[in-house]
């Protein structure tokens, strides 16, 4: 008998949700898109001839009270996809439900909001899903797979960064940043790694952390903010309120089992795009900027050698399966993985990929990097959101869908 189809309900759809559903979730077999939210009713219009355009079969409901989602009578799991500030207070109310829920990354502003994260997850045993799609992106799956099969070693060190040009994007006033990027507000107002999840999603990932090992420690160093500033004083008059973030901030972090980890932002000076991966092992390097790898003992000596045959050899099962039936969605295929994860998750009641307390660790990389800048890059002590579970945890179930 043919499963039935995840109803899904979509809070928010401006932009970023709207491209989700053009490219990634009308294709995915295993959801059903019941519902829209907005409290611009334009906006869901929008998506709704998205929809149409598709030629999507449904045909969901549409409210401007995302309260009317909370009913497991009418949807059984939600999307999040509202402004950064957001993500957090309907992630808890979903929980409070005992509706799963999958939100976009960002949105933490406070450690005390990543604590109520955690303790309504506890409190209601309903999950949530952090939308981290590099996680499912095929280097770092297959990175993963080396890892677990000890080609590099012990791992010492790993990099990664947000490096992403994106500075006439952000270079609107209070004013202009309704109509144009919500991120404006945070580089107004505030100065550390506003978008860590993309390259520490991976990493903890591949450092067991919660899970054996943890962060237990960071610091962070911010440049001078020019880039946004010059921008905006080109385009919009010297009259703009001054931009506080750094145009590229680094953030140290300190685990609990010896290694280190440094993260870049990087998305107001010119650049092409990069992720930045990089792990450090015992036995060899992987690189992702040119990439590449050098293992000792196979690699020719002092030289770096092309990943793709070791690519192909340490394939994710994961990857195995969708290149067989033919890579799409958005994102080079990630945001269609994290969304077929996401629906088979939920319709078989198993553990996401990308737990609570992942996600309460992953963001508190930026409140936790403002705090060190503001105190001159001093270190800080990293919150463990598990109380002391991390040391016993075991690995997350090896499911098709588990990363």
């Amino acid at each position: 008998m043919e499963q039935r189809r995840m109803r899904l309900g979509v809070i928010g759809t401006s932009g970023r949700a709207r491209e989700l559903i053009r490219y990634t979730v009308v294709d995915v077999d295993s959801i059903e898109i019941v519902a829209l939210c907005d409290l611009v009713p334009e906006r869901m219009e929008e998506t709704m001839a998205v929809l149409k355009e598709k030629e999507y079969p449904f045909t969901p409901w549409c409210t401007t009270d995302y309260r009317q989602l909370l009913d497991k009578e009418k949807v059984d799991a939600i999307l999040i996809t509202t402004c950064w500030n957001e993500h957090i207070e309907l992630a808890i109310a979903c929980m409070e439900a005992g509706i799963p829920s999958a939100f976009e990354v960002g949105g933490a502003s406070s450690i005390d909001q990543c604590w109520e994260l955690v303790k309504a997850y506890e409190r209601t045993k309903t999950p949530c899903f952090m939308l981290e799609n590099c996680c499912f992106g095929r280097y770092e799956l297959g990175v993963l797979q080396m890892i677990r099969a000890g080609l590099f070693g012990e791992i010492a060190h790993c990099e990664g960064g947000y490096q992403h040009y994106l500075g006439e994007g952000f270079a609107h006033g209070i004013e202009d940043a309704e109509r144009y990027h919500q991120r404006s507000f945070h580089n107004l107002h505030r100065n550390g790694d506003l978008y860590p999840t993309h390259e520490i999603g991976p990493i903890a990932k591949y450092l067991d952390i919660n899970r054996g090992n943890r962060f237990i420690s960071l610091a962070a160093f911010a440049s001078k903010a020019v880039s946004l500033n010059t921008i905006a004083g080109r385009s919009y008059g010297d009259g703009l309120q001054k931009f506080m973030e750094g145009d590229f901030v680094t953030t140290m972090i300190k685990c609990a089992n010896g290694e280190t980890i440094m993260l870049a932002h990087d998305t107001t000076l010119p650049r092409p795009y990069s992720r930045g991966n990089v792990v450090h092992g015992t036995k060899g390097t992987w690189m992702e900027i040119n990439k590449s790898i050098h293992i000792i003992g196979q690699s020719p000596e002092h030289k770096w050698e092309d990943i793709t045959p070791y690519l192909e050899k340490y394939e994710h099962p994961m990857w195995k399966r969708f290149q067989e039936s033919g890579v799409h969605g958005s994102h080079d295929g990630m945001d269609y993985l994290e969304f077929e994860a996401f629906a088979y998750c939920v319709m078989n009641n198993k553990p996401f990929p990308i737990d609570i307390y992942d996600s309460a660790a992953w963001m508190a990389i930026t409140i936790l990097s403002e705090d060190s800048i503001a105190l001159g890059s001093t270190p800080v002590a990293f919150p463990d959101f598990t109380n002391g579970k991390w040391i016993h945890r075991a690995p997350e179930e090896r499911h098709d869908f588990s990363i």
